[in-house]
């Protein structure tokens, strides 16, 4: 009986906690939607696929949101030139602001919304 007790009590535990991260996670994805279309929009479109000639389309499923997490955050941290774009994205996209954490949810925001399924 208590070994059953204890599994279910874990298990709404666990429940409860998934919910909380998923929440996290939505919140994550809005606010990274707010710094995308506040200033990323202007080169990289309201559709992902790049205004620029040379800027990345984040909607092919070969392109730059097949590079981790880690990979993406840096480039938007440090600035990012691909290859035949005549000019560079600045570091931070140009907001001397932004932290690593909101990079991050520019990041999840690009997957959600551009990202090959």
């Amino acid at each position: 009986m208590k070994r059953s007790s204890f599994l279910i009590a874990s298990l709404v535990a666990g429940s409860f906690a998934y919910s909380g991260g998923a929440a996290a996670q939505a919140a994550s994805v809005e606010a990274g939607e707010k710094l995308y279309n506040s200033t990323c929009v202007a080169c990289h479109g309201a559709d992902g696929k790049g205004k620029l000639p040379g800027v990345p389309d984040f909607t092919k499923s070969d392109g730059r949101l097949t590079k981790s997490d880690d990979v993406l955050v840096t480039n938007i941290m440090e600035g990012f030139k691909s290859p035949g774009s005549s000019m560079a994205m600045p570091a931070k996209g140009g907001i001397s602001s932004l932290t690593k954490e909101q990079a991050g949810a520019i990041v999840q925001y690009m997957r959600q919304a551009f990202a090959s399924n």
